[in-house]
C-alpha cells in the first residue's frame, strides 16, 4: 500500500497496518531540531527508508503538530517515534543494545561520507541546525561522518544531510 500525500494527510493508521511495514534496523535520534520544518521532513524520510523508530531529544516540537505535519506529510503517524529528555542518554541506551551510533557532524574527527561502511543496526544522530549535535553526545557515538562541503556554505541543512547518510545507509540492505 502506497499513499499520496493528500491521502496520507488524511490516514489514520490502524496497528495492524502499521505491523505489516517492514522496518529496517536504522534509528534516529533528533538532537534538539529546531526548524519544525526539518522535524516534519525527518519523519518523511523516515517512512521513505522504513526506518525502526525516531527519537525526539531535548527541547524540540514533537506531534502533534500542525506545523511538523504539514512538512511530514502524516508520515509522523505511521513512524513510531518517542520524545527523550537528552540525546546522550538515548546514544548510550542503544549503544548497550548493541546499536552501532553515528553522528553528521563537521568534526576534527569526522571521516567523509564517502569512507563510511555502515553496521546494523544502526543510529543516525543529526543535530541542531546552528549549534549542530553536542559535544558530549559526538564523544561517545561510534563515528562522525561529514559530507563535503564545496561552495561557500559550512553546512547543508539537517534533514538533507540524513538522506545522504540514510541512503547509503540501506544501500546495504537493498
Amino acid at each position: 500500500m502506497k499513499l499520496d500525500a493528500k491521502k496520507l494527510r488524511l490516514s489514520e493508521p490502524y496497528e495492524i497496518e502499521i505491523s505489516k511495514i517492514k522496518r529496517n534496523p536504522i534509528f534516529f535520534v533528533l538532537d534538539e531540531i529546531l526548524d519544525t520544518y526539518n522535524i516534519g521532513s525527518m519523519f518523511r524520510l523516515a517512512d521513505a527508508l522504513a526506518i525502526s523508530k525516531i527519537y525526539l531529544c531535548g527541547e524540540m516540537d514533537s506531534p502533534p503538530s500542525a506545523r511538523i505535519h504539514k512538512a511530514a506529510v502524516g508520515t509522523e503517524n505511521w513512524v513510531a517515534w518517542e520524545k527523550r529528555k537528552t540525546s546522550l542518554e538515548v546514544v548510550r541506551e542503544l549503544k548497550k543494545k548493541g546499536v552501532y551510533t553515528i553522528a553528521v557532524e563537521q568534526d576534527s574527527r569526522s571521516i567523509s561520507y564517502k569512507d563510511f561502511k555502515p553496521s546494523f543496526p544502526i543510529a543516525i544522530v543529526v543535530g541542531h541546525e546552528t549549534k549542530g549535535v553536542k559535544m558530549e553526545v559526538l564523544s561517545e557515538v561510534d563515528q562522525i561522518v561529514e559530507l563535503p562541503m564545496l561552495g561557500i556554505n559550512k553546512s547543508f541543512n539537517v534533514w538533507g544531510s540524513a538522506a545522504v547518510i540514510g541512503y547509503k545507509v540501506i544501500e546495504s540492505l537493498l
